[in-house]
């Protein structure tokens, strides 16, 4: 055998390896493949109706979010008629009552007056002296205008 026939049977047997890898690799890449379409086909499979149902959702909040507008709408509506209706009692009753409070007081006050013909009985002590200052009327009952402090009292 000479060296041109070794070279060559070398460079065959380099070639064999070689297209060998290639087939093994090209094998490989063949079911990787395989095993990615059916994967893409799963997983369309499966998108299409979670895709379908989010679709039906999303409609659905939209129907709820316009039936949430038109109450808040309304509630707006009855907010701004109850205000006008508390504006519109006040204006009408509110006067009257002030005037029918106004001589109620002015009523007692009448009353509770005493003529000077009349002495105070001797045996009652006022309960404010009347070098404290002012009284003040609530609702029959006559309290001090103002308490002295404990510094005061002792």
């Amino acid at each position: 055998m000479t060296g041109g026939e070794v070279a060559g049977i070398l460079v065959a047997v380099f070639w064999a390896v070689l297209v060998t890898l290639l087939a093994v690799v090209l094998v490989r890449l063949a079911q990787t493949l395989k095993a990615t379409t059916k994967l893409v086909a799963d997983v369309t499979e499966q998108a299409v109706p979670l895709l379908a149902d989010a679709s039906a959702t999303v409609r659905a909040a939209q129907t709820q979010l316009d039936r949430v507008d038109a109450i808040a709408t309304d509630v707006q509506e009855v907010t701004s008629n109850a205000s006008a209706l508390s504006t519109t009692v006040a204006s009408t009753f509110g006067g009257p009552l002030v005037k029918v409070a106004a001589f109620g007081y002015g009523v007692r006050r009448a009353m509770g007056r005493k003529t000077p013909a009349e002495p105070a009985p001797a045996d009652r002590k006022p309960s404010v002296p009347a070098a404290r200052g002012r009284r003040t009327v609530i609702v029959g009952r006559t309290v001090p205008s103002a308490r002295r402090s404990r510094k005061q009292k002792g």
